[in-house]
């Protein structure tokens, strides 16, 4: 599956379950460590999980599961690492202390509604 249709399917995930403040970061450039890191937030824990199980159902039905998945029962910052596409799902108040779109401010900030205008 392309990166295109991950983040296409990861981003429409999230937006159907409310998930805050969508950012796509391309990293590629700066770190083997993927291509995309996709962060989102959500309220609550219940709400990041559901976030989490969302993206992770959606990818699923197109064949594609996350090769690993970290933090889902603290559920206060659950990653979904799909190689070159990495999702970070926080809660709210730990997205704002780790503050990642400052530690990758480097990368290449993406329009996520650009993934998904033919929804």
């Amino acid at each position: 599956m392309e990166n295109n249709e991950i983040l296409k399917t990861a981003v429409r995930a999230l937006q159907d379950k409310m998930g805050r403040n969508l950012q796509i970061i391309r990293v590629g450039d700066l770190t083997v460590l993927a291509h995309y890191f996709v962060l989102a937030s959500g309220g609550s824990s219940t709400q990041v999980k559901a976030l989490a199980d969302e993206v992770e159902h959606k990818l699923s039905e197109k064949g594609l599961r996350p090769k690993r998945t970290e933090g889902y029962h603290g559920a206060n910052w659950i990653v979904l690492d799909y190689i070159d596409v990495v999702l970070h799902i926080f809660h709210q108040e730990t997205r704002e202390f780790y503050d990642l779109e400052r530690l990758w401010q480097d990368g290449e900030f993406l329009n996520p509604d650009d993934f998904v205008a033919d929804k």
